[in-house]
């Protein structure tokens, strides 16, 4: 049995992808390999139906602080509980390791999500790049081994921290499986009515910021042909790009052809589901869970052809230059208007996918965890 830690920050109070990696991989951890004990450390949570399953299971340790700072209890003071608790391996899940674990001979394992932040420097404040490049340099430097979501961030993380490649692991995380399953038709009316959502629509899920594109969609749907232009449905919390893309709109008369929402992860599932075509010409990410969750509705997606994005959509995406709107209304206009086209997305997207199901993407990640706290630093074994 191994007695596992882990830094559930994220896990408990980030209720996007990185939480989401978090919450799916712990989830299926213990699914998979009940047996060991599971510690999760984190400076506060959130109440939702997404973090009771974790307060209220048997399977997890959740430990808070007691008292004091929460930065001190991160940083230093948890270095009490990882010995009382005797935690033989600790993981870092988003980006960081604790300065905690410093003399303790605890073995440690960091996931490492993307490095956008040296990409796309000009999104972040002098103080904030700062403090990212410290805590990420520090965290690969000191882990033991460090997990990369994807190959395109492993290949970024020797780039630009010199780490060398025998020292990563790419483990690509999953999501959850009620995207698997098929919603009925009852049930997608009932969110379509809920939402207020048309019959027929276009879809995107993600933050609403300038790196995820939103713009270059939506000229995009200004060049299709009206017998194709459908709805476009924006799934995703607003930020200031929204109030920009909105003005945009408006200037373009083309409000009633966009449209805003807030859905809860259970009405998710039916949305993908309901979708024609599910559109993700991002600048950049490190892995792309929205593709996955496409890919698991099957859902023909469309997403770019740069950084970790044709890891994520395989043969099930089309591939676009997403600096490049005409790309992208053609694509839309081929998945559309070609139907067998649109099966083989749907088909080959549907087979790809079968490698991001919990139960193999869990294997691997014990099999890392069993040779790490062996001293080992070499690759999982492939599944076969």
């Amino acid at each position: 049995m191994l007695r596992i830690g882990y830094d559930a920050k994220q896990l408990f109070n980030d209720f996007a992808g990185q939480g989401s990696y978090s919450r799916t991989l712990l989830a299926n951890l213990a699914e998979y390999y009940p047996d060991n004990a599971y510690f999760l450390y984190a400076p506060r949570f959130t109440k939702s139906d997404d973090t009771s399953f974790f307060l209220n299971s048997a399977l997890f340790n959740v430990q808070l602080p007691r008292r004091g700072p929460t930065l001190y209890w991160r940083t230093l003071g948890l270095k009490r509980y990882l010995r009382k608790h005797k935690i033989g391996l600790f993981h870092g899940l988003v980006n960081e390791l604790p300065l905690a674990l410093q003399g303790t001979g605890i073995r440690s394992i960091v996931t490492i999500h993307d490095l956008i932040f040296l990409h796309y420097p000009q999104h972040y404040t002098l103080f904030n790049r700062k403090a990212l490049d410290l805590k990420y340099r520090y965290a690969c430097r000191q882990a033991d081994h460090i997990v990369a979501i994807s190959e395109s961030t492993k290949r970024d993380i020797i780039h630009f921290y010199g780490i060398a490649p025998e020292k990563i692991s790419v483990i690509y995380q999953s999501c959850s499986e009620r995207f698997r399953q098929e919603r009925a038709q009852k049930t997608i009316e009932a969110v379509r009515r809920r939402h207020h959502l048309p019959e027929e629509y276009l879809l995107t899920v993600g933050a609403i910021t300038a790196r995820k594109n939103l713009m270059g969609t939506v000229r995009a749907l200004q060049l299709l042909p009206d017998s194709l232009k459908l709805p476009l449905v924006v799934v995703g919390k607003g930020t200031a790009h929204k109030a920009k893309i909105q003005r945009y709109l408006q200037q373009n008369r083309l409000e009633k052809w966009v449209y805003f929402i807030e859905a809860s992860f259970e009405d998710l599932p039916a949305i993908y589901q309901d979708a024609s075509v599910f559109l993700y010409p991002s600048f950049f990410e490190g892995f792309g869970l929205p593709i996955l969750e496409a890919l698991f509705s099957e859902t023909p997606v469309l997403t770019s052809n740069t950084s970790s994005l044709p890891e994520a959509g395989g043969p099930g995406a089309y591939l676009v230059d997403p600096a490049k709107p005409e790309q992208i209304a053609a694509g839309i206009e081929k998945i559309l208007t070609d139907d067998a086209y649109r099966a083989s997305l749907v088909e080959n997207g549907s087979e790809y996918a079968q490698q991001f199901r919990g139960e193999p993407l869990a294997q691997q990640m014990m099999e890392l965890y069993k040779k790490v706290v062996g001293g080992g630093h070499t690759e999982p074994e492939p599944i076969t």
